[in-house]
């Protein structure tokens, strides 16, 4: 890996780097994923199925599109059992990290007939979108249903693409199962994005749509934001890990590949005190090189995205992994939890030597649908936040509203919004 010393014109050029990964910077898509969405929309079923055989090679119909029972019970038989075991102790570790985020009504009233508030309501239908074709996530369809279990969603359906035989994983539709699906549609790209947007006569239509998914995917998820709730428009994976010289270079160095193997986009950075660390990772990265099986793929990420950073100082390392903002982010330190109070911007923080990554993606708890391409200065990991609304409750007696009913009607007067003064002052009229 590239070692830079650090410095303001470094850091401003990875920040600009970074930012090409968004996919808000591939605008020659836009006008492809726009023409499939007006189709769907238009043509509902016809659309979807004619998409589905072009882009999948596989010929389906209104009959053959939702998953049935039997290819479920099919999908058991072919995963391992420990496979199956591992899928349910991660279930309840998610699903017990995400109960401590639920969030209740409340209300507050004075004797004088106040009555403010907030009611909490689940969404009714969320789609979930699991990617197909070479990659098979069952990870990702706990992150994103059990939330959605969890805040009370009266009902979920998932899409996800089929092989050319009209199959999906197994491991997919066993995890989904266990999660807690309601219906599993044989449907992947922009047309599903489409389809849970909109809705066909075999898919429903949704209020929000959640899930990774390729630049299609997330461009389709941004053009139909309005129409229905996203989640976010996710960029490829990143980590930036904080290490000094108590770090465990060969550790470091198997964490950082640990994200670059997912595809040529991928970001992973090391920013550290100590240059002999530095130089310790470099060569151990090289070791790894030599035998992991996604090697190819880790090169190109690391030959486009991969720095290590030597800082001047800790408080240096800090502020820049606070301005890159990283998707994961691990502190290697001394004293983690201290360096831990100082960030501000990540999407999830992994303290101390033996808090690796992949512990997040599969099994410790917390959501591993996270904010990328520095957007976690803004934005936070899914949660069951996402998939309840807020309504607020307000309800005055007429003692309550006397003796500041003059103040609401200069308000209004003072916005020229007469009907508004109006309806507070008839309520007083003698």
């Amino acid at each position: 890996m590239r070692i830079l010393e650090l410095n303001r014109e470094t850091k401003d050029n990875i920040l600009e780097n970074l930012l090409k990964r968004s996919p808000s910077s591939y605008g020659e898509f836009e006008g492809r994923v726009a023409a499939i969405i007006d189709a769907v929309r238009e043509k509902g079923d016809e659309a979807l199925f004619g998409y589905t055989k072009q882009f999948d090679g596989v010929d389906l119909d209104a009959s053959g599109v939702l998953v049935t029972k039997e290819e479920i019970a099919e999908a058991y038989e072919k995963v391992d059992s420990k496979l199956l075991t591992v899928i349910r102790k991660a279930l309840v570790n998610i699903r017990d990290y995400h109960e401590k985020q639920r969030q209740y009504s409340w209300f507050d009233s004075k004797e004088n007939g106040i009555l403010l508030g907030q009611k909490v309501t689940p969404l009714k239908r969320v789609g979930v979108y699991v990617p197909g074709g070479k990659a098979v996530y069952p990870s990702s369809v706990l992150m994103n249903v059990l939330p959605a279990k969890v805040a009370g969603v009266e009902e979920i359906v998932m899409t996800t693409p089929p092989d050319k035989d009209g199959k999906v994983f197994a491991s997919t539709l066993v995890a989904a199962t266990e999660a807690g699906v309601d219906r599993i549609y044989k449907a992947g790209g922009a047309q599903a994005i489409a389809a849970l947007a909109f809705g066909t006569k075999s898919i429903p239509k949704v209020d929000k749509i959640v899930g990774p998914g390729n630049i299609y995917v997330a461009l389709a998820k941004k053009a139909v934001f309005g129409h229905v709730s996203i989640d976010s428009i996710a960029g490829p994976s990143e980590i930036l890990v904080l290490a000094d010289e108590t770090a465990n270079a060969r550790f470091v160095a198997a964490d950082l590949l640990s994200q670059a193997e997912h595809d040529e986009m991928a970001s992973a950075i090391l920013v550290t005190t100590s240059r002999a660390l530095a130089d310790e990772v470099s060569k151990e990265v090289d070791k790894f090189l030599a035998v992991l099986s996604r090697r190819e793929i880790i090169q190109k990420s690391l030959d486009n995205y991969g720095y290590i950073l030597v800082a001047g100082s800790e408080d240096e390392a800090i502020e820049t992994a606070n301005d890159i903002a990283s998707e994961h982010l691990e502190i290697v330190m001394k004293d983690p939890f201290a360096v831990m109070t100082k960030i501000r911007n990540a999407g999830a923080i992994f303290l101390g030597t033996y808090s690796s990554e992949p512990l997040g993606d599969y099994f410790a708890g917390p959501n591993h649908v996270l904010p990328t391409n520095g957007t976690a200065k803004f934005f936070s990991p899914l949660s069951v936040d996402d998939f309840i609304k807020k309504s607020s409750i307000i309800s005055y007696s007429r003692e309550a509203l006397e003796p500041v009913y003059r103040d609401i009607v200069q308000f209004a007067e003072c916005e020229k919004l007469t009907a508004h003064a109006n309806s507070i002052r008839v309520r007083f009229e003698d």
